[in-house]
């Protein structure tokens, strides 16, 4: 496959790829490969034996991975990794039998970052989000979503999504950044949930569409948080201002979450444990990926598991990501995530390196340029010293990545 004659930048050679193309062999893996690249984008990919002489001869840098696996750039569409403080003292109270609906309710939870990130200058924000993002990708993450969603008021909320807008100019990686005002009722709206919608809507929303702060719109429907009429509301003003939508839907009860997501053709509904089947088909019907996160799953030791043969019947879209967050996921590492995905919800390892690459692309909104490997999409890799794909969801706390190249350009190291 090759896109129009010319000088290319890069070319990767003796390599074998996991395209993560659907439809032939498992994970779309070519034998003997090589791919090559210009002007940050993708302009062949296939058999070494079927490359292009006269283009084979007219490239700038040659790279010889010899034998090495090389998949696309991961894709971690669900975090929030810009907030203040942490929250491990949470954790010796769960430890102790507390819920995390009990420590919500005692004005913990999301509540108690909402403080130590409304404290936080822009700057520390970024310098603390930092450490949690090369984590991520020195595991071949190349794009990372970000919630706000710890701001609960108009200026914390911008200077949220402007650190995470930020972290793009500090590393060599993709950001789509997702406003999530509707996270939870703020201390000083207490008993007015409808009120703070209004503010939601009419004021932070406008504000932050008309900056471009944010490339979705996000809600947490859920009890302790919103109502599927005032996720409603929140929906419907994304929309009039543009924006695609997001929902943390069904995680601790079935409102209707992923249905409510469906109807309004949202990106993903992410969590998903108590999804009915009805969501599961309007799911189906409007598109909408389904985003798991076993990260939390584990961490809040559920035991609900989300309706995982449903999704594949339906023909749902599966992703995977790690929903780091200081609460309930406190996770950086993409890897570990594929290795509960296979463990906890009982994933296949091609159907959940699928999750962080073509589905976590589609769940952004960037299935045309980005998840698997084919001409015109963005030169985006990771680059794996393993035998085999599988090998990414078996091992625990070991970490294969030989470096990541990032809009063609090398992030990591390539050689050794």
């Amino acid at each position: 496959m090759a896109a129009e004659r010319g000088t290319w930048d890069s070319l990767f050679t003796n390599c074998r790829l996991a395209t993560m193309t659907p439809g032939g062999a498992a994970y779309g893996a070519i034998e003997e490969a090589a791919i090559a690249v210009q002007d940050g984008r993708i302009a062949w990919v296939g058999a070494m034996r079927d490359l292009p002489p006269v283009e084979a001869q007219q490239v700038k840098v040659t790279h010889d991975l010899r034998g090495r696996w090389l998949t696309p750039g991961l894709i971690d569409c669900h975090t929030h990794l810009v907030y203040g403080g942490n929250r491990a003292h949470e954790f010796e109270l769960r430890l102790g039998g507390a819920t995390y609906e009990e420590i919500a309710r005692a004005g913990g939870g999301i509540r108690s970052t909402v403080a130590a990130t409304r404290a936080s200058t822009e700057q520390a924000l970024i310098e603390s989000a930092l450490p949690r993002l090369d984590a991520l990708q020195t595991e071949g993450v190349t794009t990372v979503e970000i919630k706000s969603g710890y701001g609960l008021n108009s200026d914390t909320e911008a200077k949220t999504l402007r650190a995470a807008r930020a972290l793009s100019w500090r590393r060599r990686v993709t950001v789509r950044t997702t406003f999530l005002g509707a996270h939870t009722v703020p201390a000083e709206f207490d008993g007015r949930a409808d009120d703070y919608i209004s503010l939601v809507v009419e004021e932070m929303l406008p504000a932050v569409a008309k900056d471009r702060l944010a490339d979705a719109v996000d809600a947490f429907c859920e009890k302790i948080a919103f109502s599927p009429e005032q996720t409603a509301r929140v929906f419907d003003a994304a929309l009039k201002h543009g924006l695609p939508v997001k929902l943390h839907a069904d995680q601790l009860s079935d409102l209707g979450g992923a249905a409510l997501a469906a109807r309004y053709k949202a990106l993903s509904a992410d969590h998903l444990e108590y999804t009915s089947d009805a969501g599961v088909a309007a799911m189906a019907e409007a598109g909408t990926v389904a985003v798991l996160l076993p990260g939390a799953f584990y961490f809040l030791r559920e035991t609900k598991l989300p309706p995982l043969a449903q999704f594949r019947a339906a023909g749902v879209p599966i992703a995977i990501a790690t929903d780091s967050n200081p609460g309930s996921a406190p996770v950086t590492s993409i890897l570990l995530m594929l290795n509960m995905a296979c463990t906890l919800f009982r994933m296949t390892p091609e159907e959940a390196l699928a999750g962080v690459t073509r589905h976590a692309a589609r769940a952004l909104g960037m299935a045309e340029s980005h998840g698997t490997l084919e001409v015109g999409k963005a030169a985006d890799f990771a680059i794996w010293n393993i035998e085999r794909p599988a090998e990414l969801c078996y091992r625990i706390g070991f970490n294969p990545c030989a470096g990541v190249v990032r809009g063609g350009e090398a992030v990591g190291k390539l050689a050794g």
